[in-house]
């Protein structure tokens, strides 16, 4: 029988739900499955082999795949070595069904690239916590995607800034890896504090967006009034977080991006803004970012200014200990003045060889972050 006339197929489904497609040769396991998890939300997509599966994915584009892996034409190991050859802008979460226990067939699996693997017979309970599994990882990539993109449409207003987003990035984490081996911060910085403010650094000035373009784009000196109106965009970007922090209180990165969008122009002796608050009062991430972005602000060419020698931005900092900045973190910067450099030579190479790429039309080849012979040039900024 065929199962496109017995099983409805995703354009007749009214799920609303994650997009899951299941691949089997065994039509009675499909339909079990297809009843299951349109039970549990999900959209589903129905396919009886790799092949068949590889065409459908032409028009339907699962973000999680459910394959066994003894099929005939493709089977479940070659599907996802195909699925993971193929061009996509999305992660794709592939479980493999199989009934085989042997270590030689799981690795098989991982190897094509599968991401999770479940034994034959298996009960329901223990898929959908599977599939939770993959929603989860699938939704981390979706708020990466979202925050990088929404921080990137609000520096687009100002063109002059180059890679400034990814270099905030980088020297928040690095400052913020500094300070977790500090015991001071053992009970405050971890492993998921420095990938959140990696994460969320980059909202920083997202409050900008709403600042006029004659004020935000001004080539010079800001006026006290106008000094006036590029300063909220600080209760800008705070409002804005704080509405979806509040709407979604289980993400707790929100509650990060608003407290450095909100409060990285404060001050260490409280004559910052926009609350003047003072010391600790301040948080954590939003001390380490006012480090990092007046330090990139410093060593950043712009129309009003040239741009500072590192060792000029440092001196800065030094002087400004326990009034603008954080004593703990221009300490913390002094031990990492090599790595911040680094990033900033390395970081400019890349955009500049992205330039050159585009008006050759070449393809960019720039080796990664931290691949690149020492010592960084002592005039590279």
């Amino acid at each position: 029988m065929t199962l496109t006339t017995e099983i409805p197929s995703v354009t007749e489904a009214k799920s609303n739900g994650l997009k899951v497609m299941i691949v089997d040769d065994d039509p009675i396991a499909l339909e079990i499955l297809s009843n299951f998890l349109r039970e549990s939300g999900y959209t589903v997509e129905l396919a009886m082999n790799g092949k068949e599966a590889l065409e459908k994915m032409r028009y339907f584009s699962p973000r999680i795949v459910i394959s066994d892996v003894d099929m005939p034409e493709i089977n479940g190991v070659e599907l996802c070595r195909a699925i993971r050859n193929r061009p996509s802008i999305q992660y794709t979460y592939l479980i493999l069904l199989t009934s085989h226990s042997d270590t030689k067939s799981l690795i098989l699996g991982l190897d094509a690239g599968a991401d999770d693997y479940l034994s034959k017979p298996f009960r329901h309970e223990e898929l959908r916590l599977r599939l939770e599994g993959g929603r989860r990882l699938l939704s981390l990539e979706g708020r990466d995607m979202m925050i990088f993109s929404l921080a990137k449409l609000a520096e687009s207003r100002d063109s002059d800034t180059g890679t400034h987003l990814e270099r905030i990035r980088e020297y928040s984490k690095i400052l913020a890896t500094e300070l977790m081996t500090w015991p001071k911060f053992e009970n405050v910085v971890d492993a998921q504090f420095v990938e959140l403010i990696y994460l969320t650094s980059p909202l920083h000035d997202v409050g900008k967006v709403g600042i006029p373009d004659n004020v935000l784009l001004k080539p010079g000196k800001l006026t006290p009034e106008e000094f006036e109106v590029m300063k909220r965009h600080t209760l800008i970007g705070g409002e804005t977080l704080g509405a979806s922090a509040q709407a979604h209180p289980e993400a707790s990165f929100l509650k990060m991006a608003m407290d450095i969008a909100l409060k990285h122009h404060e001050r260490w002796d409280g004559t910052g803004y926009p609350f003047q608050l003072k010391g600790e009062e301040i948080p954590l991430s939003a001390r380490i970012v006012a480090v990092a972005d007046v330090y990139d602000a410093l060593t950043t060419k712009r129309v009003y200014k040239p741009a500072f020698t590192h060792e000029a931005a440092a001196e800065i900092l030094y002087k400004s200990r326990g009034s603008h900045f954080d004593p703990d973190l221009v300490d913390a910067f002094s031990n990492v003045e090599t790595q911040m450099r680094r990033i900033r030579f390395e970081l400019d190479v890349q955009m500049h060889a992205n330039e050159e790429s585009i008006k050759t039309n070449t393809p960019l080849s720039v080796p990664e972050l931290g691949t690149y012979p020492a010592p960084v040039p002592s005039n590279a900024f």
